[in-house]
């Protein structure tokens, strides 16, 4: 069977000069578009005092305790497991939504901790495409400012949490009726979980709701290997020990 004629070389030369014009061109506009956003956007050094300025306006403590392991391996597990590794932002998710949006797809998510924390002090009440982008920008700079623990400490202190208790310790104290630092493994799931829906998952107001997003929770952080799969099992038998009504100090 007779080979189609193969491009000249000259050709061939052509055709990948061209192609890394316009290559050159794409990354030339992103970077262009970067800095521009890099210039644009605030410095996040002042992160703590935001966080300090939204306690004092809801009645909270600042700063709180650090968080616990038994929250904060339960946040990661469902919001960010690639927190400690990545720079503030998941590239493949980030590479996701891009694609998402390019061609008219599901949009599968993919904010990082650092990324739903800028959106929290920087842009609340903002929406779109822009307000993202800024989220994207600004998450880099918080994690090039502040280490992981202190980016989950500022996270635990401005998250709402349902039931009109902002911040971990308040949500701890009203749910439960003691300190953060003593939550068990299924209440720390449980507060890890209703932050992403506080107004839909309360366990309170909507306990159907927030036992389906502890199950969700339990098994993240067995897929992730916080816990093994007794142990998940084990921890969705135990009582969350809901204090209903309690107070948001304790």
């Amino acid at each position: 069977m007779p080979q189609p004629p193969r491009p000249h070389p000259s050709r061939r030369r052509r055709y990948l000069k061209r192609a890394a014009i316009g290559l050159g061109a794409v990354v030339g506009v992103l970077a262009v578009g970067s800095g521009a956003l890099w210039v644009s956007t605030p410095s996040a050094s002042d992160a703590t005092q935001l966080a300090a300025s939204l306690a004092r306006q809801r009645g909270v403590t600042y700063p709180g305790p650090n968080v616990p392991a038994n929250f904060a391996r339960p946040l990661v597990a469902t919001e960010d497991h690639r927190f400690y590794s990545e720079p503030g932002v998941d590239l493949l998710a980030v590479g996701r939504v891009a694609e998402a949006k390019v061609t008219n797809g599901s949009d599968q998510g993919g904010a990082t901790i650092e990324q739903q924390l800028a959106k929290m002090l920087y842009t609340p009440g903002e929406g779109g495409f822009n307000a993202e982008v800024k989220q994207v920008a600004l998450a880099v700079k918080l994690n090039l400012t502040y280490s992981k623990q202190q980016i989950l400490d500022l996270y635990a202190e401005v998250a709402y949490y349902g039931h009109g208790f902002y911040g971990l310790e308040q949500a701890s104290c009203g749910y439960f009726g003691h300190p953060a630092k003593d939550l068990t493994v299924v209440q720390g799931a449980m507060l890890a979980g209703v932050v992403n829906a506080p107004s839909v998952d309360d366990p309170i107001s909507d306990p159907a709701n927030a036992k389906t997003r502890l199950g969700h929770v339990i098994a993240r952080m067995v897929a992730v290997g916080y816990l093994t799969a007794a142990q998940g099992q084990q921890a969705l038998r135990t009582p969350l020990g809901l204090t209903s009504g309690g107070s948001s100090s304790c």
